[in-house]
């Protein structure tokens, strides 16, 4: 099913915010889901913060990646959008509407740490010195 964006509500900002540096717009198809969740941790780690996006049936793999982070004490949460967007259908023509999230993470005090330790532990892992 072929499907183009017509028009967004609730989230304001229009294109601009498209061009966001810290934006991943996540595919439940694409990638597997520890792909986005180190994409995530790379983003945090260079803007202090990273926004998850996704419509539709990729909502869930968000909720998944953003909740993995924050279990492992890596992000915090600090804003949650939900909206509905028009999407043309190209096969029948007409407007589909689909659900639209955006969560917002911030970098938590021990990312730093944690992220370090966590290098460290690669780093000296004893299968790499075969």
């Amino acid at each position: 099913m072929g499907v183009e964006a017509v028009a967004a509500t609730g989230g304001g900002g229009g294109g601009v915010e498209a061009q966001k540096k810290n934006r991943i717009q996540v595919s439940n198809t694409k990638k597997p889901l520890f792909f986005y969740v180190n994409l995530a941790k790379r983003y945090i780690q260079q803007h202090n913060e990273v926004e998850l996006s996704a419509l539709g049936m990729a909502i869930t793999t968000v909720v998944t990646i953003a909740e993995i982070l924050k279990n492992n004490g890596l992000a915090i949460e600090k804003k949650v959008l939900t909206s509905t967007v028009g999407m043309k259908d190209e096969n029948e023509g007409r407007v589909v509407l689909k659900a639209k999230i955006e969560i917002v993470l911030g970098k938590s005090e021990k990312f730093d740490l944690l992220m370090n330790a966590s290098n460290v532990a690669t780093e000296t892992d004893p299968k790499d010195k075969e």
